[in-house]
């Protein structure tokens, strides 16, 4: 077996059962690895610079071919069901035999990396990849050790990402040829016959959720986060077209994470090393940190061109809607260094309510804070998703469902304790809809938007007065300096209150019909908090 690049005097793979490799090749340069990339045929340079590679038959996640191992470690712990589903031990263990028989006198890439700022916390991550971009995208979103910390690295978790590899589900017991696959015994994430890059990031991250919450008392967030001048942090939440990235990103306040964190008893700490953004209709204007991130060292993924073959088309959604870009978080300028700060000041929730029901800014309590995040709702709007021709609400549990090895109300119970214990103030921002529900009202202004976090941020909505919402009991500030007084209770937008009082209990009854499935174990607090059941005249 050759070896090729620094790494430490007792590094191997044979800890793990790789044996009778081909070449390894150990923590590449970006340079080295965009240069492996190209020189297999399997990616381009773009006129920014960028390397654009094509990820294949899939270009987004698998939920379905995503399984978790049931044993000891795991069997009375992890939330069962949908999200994680049953793979056995020896299941397991057979299909990464068929693995490593795969990779036999195959080339590989290995990367020694960690994730979480917070030293406290960290995890050493080795993985191993079949393909250099692959290799290329953990350098990009995980930490990067220094060349000290190379020479003494001992992982404690390993990814084997091999997208060559296929599964057989009458052997495998998998779905289909498919798989991402969580050991929590092994310590160990193994990935087949997907060259969708975010499977890496996301089995990460779903390790860290059971990881810091279960065993550390940490509460693991999908989430972006900011610090003001004066040392403020504040906490994003939204699910994907809520504006999380663009009022996350705000040229007064650095970035400390753009998608992972953890809440420490002292700190908000970035988990990764870089951003994994979606490009598509991307500009300048709109998101001009993004755009200027890609650069060298960035990665693309399944992007059209221009005519000239190297110029980057982002409005070219032809292979996927969900193309995307990977680049280390030193791209960007006005960042933390390193990526964490004290506990946050302000959290809050995005929504896009096609609707037009709920109040484009609104102050939540305890009970309420945690009853939103499991509910983590946000609406898709004709036109985002093929055969939607009407808005839909969308649910996803702490604003990530597909990543929690637990129970959702065991993170709400943590963000109530620690709401309790710091004294954050919870805000739950509409950015859809105001006037009528899509195709009658129009989209609340971003101008406004930003004008309402500036407000809350600045303690400014502490010192006005409140009404609430009839139906979702939400405190809705009467003024807020830099917007309209009108437009803050949304019933008063429309001009047909009675067809207002309708919509908001078809969403209540959505909101109360999807709470259902966590009903039995959410505590007084959070079952108080659920939107009344029939509306007011």
């Amino acid at each position: 077996m050759n070896n090729f690049g620094k790494r430490a005097d007792n590094a191997t793979l044979e800890t793990i059962d790789l044996k009778g490799l081909g070449n390894v090749y150990w923590n590449l340069s970006p340079a080295e690895l965009v240069e492996e990339s190209i020189i297999l045929g399997q990616g381009m340079l773009t006129s920014s610079g960028a390397l654009a590679v094509d990820t294949g038959e899939f270009t987004g996640r698998s939920p379905e071919d995503r399984f978790v191992v049931c044993d000891d470690i795991t069997e009375n712990s992890v939330w069962w069901g949908k999200v994680n589903k049953k793979f056995e031990p020896a299941k397991f263990q057979a299909l990464y035999n068929r693995m490593k028989a795969y990779l036999t006198n195959r080339d590989v890439y290995v990367r020694d990396a960690y994730v979480c700022a917070e030293e406290d916390y960290r995890l050493n991550i080795r993985t191993v990849t079949e393909f250099p971009w692959s290799n290329q995208f953990a350098y990009n979103m995980f930490m990067r050790p220094t060349e000290q910390e190379i020479e003494n690295f001992k992982p404690d978790w390993h990814i084997v990402c091999a997208p060559g590899f296929m599964a057989d589900p009458a052997i495998d017991g998998t779905r289909q040829h498919n798989f991402a696959i969580i050991n929590f015994t092994d310590k160990m994430i193994i990935i087949g016959g997907t060259g969708y890059t975010g499977e890496i990031k996301k089995g990460i991250f779903s390790v860290l959720n059971y990881v810091l919450p279960h065993d550390r008392g940490v509460l693991s967030m999908h989430c972006s986060a900011n610090v003001g001048e004066g040392g403020d942090t504040s906490v994003f939440f939204g699910l994907s077209g809520t504006g999380k990235t663009t009022l996350s990103s705000d040229p007064n306040r650095r970035l400390i994470g753009d998608d992972e964190h953890g809440w420490s008893a002292n700190s908000v700490f970035n988990f990764e090393g870089g951003c994994y953004a979606k490009t598509i209709d991307l500009s300048r204007e709109k998101e001009p940190q993004i755009w200027d991130a890609i650069k060298f060292g960035a990665i693309l993924e399944n992007i059209g061109f221009e005519d000239d073959g190297c110029t980057p088309d982002y409005s070219d959604g032809s292979k996927t809607e969900n193309t995307r870009v990977s680049y280390p978080i030193h791209h960007i300028d006005n960042i933390v260094t390193p990526s964490k700060a004290g506990i946050p000041n302000n959290i809050f929730f995005l929504t896009c309510d096609a609707f037009g029901v709920l109040p484009p800014v609104s102050k939540l309590t305890r009970g309420q804070a945690m009853y939103h995040f499991i509910s983590g709702y946000t609406a898709k709007v004709a036109g985002t998703e093929a055969g939607i021709t009407e808005p839909q609400t969308a649910f996803s549990a702490c604003f990530g469902a597909p990543f929690l090895p637990l129970h959702p109300t065991r993170y709400a119970e943590m963000l109530g304790k620690k709401m309790d214990e710091n004294n954050v103030n919870v805000w739950l921002i509409n950015t859809g809809w105001s006037g009528g529900a899509y195709g009658t009202g129009s989209r609340i202004s971003l101008k406004y938007t930003r004008a309402m976090i500036t407000a809350a941020l600045e303690g400014k909505l502490e010192q006005v007065d409140y009404r609430t919402h009839e139906i979702f009991g939400l405190a809705m500030p009467t003024s807020c300096e830099g917007v309209p007084a009108e437009i803050l209770d949304p019933k008063s937008t429309w001009s047909d209150k009675a067809a207002y009082d309708a919509k908001a209990q078809e969403l209540a009854d959505k909101f109360n019909d999807n709470f259902g499935k966590y009903k039995e174990f959410a505590s007084e607090d959070i079952l108080a908090a659920a939107p009344k059941a029939t509306a007011k005249a």
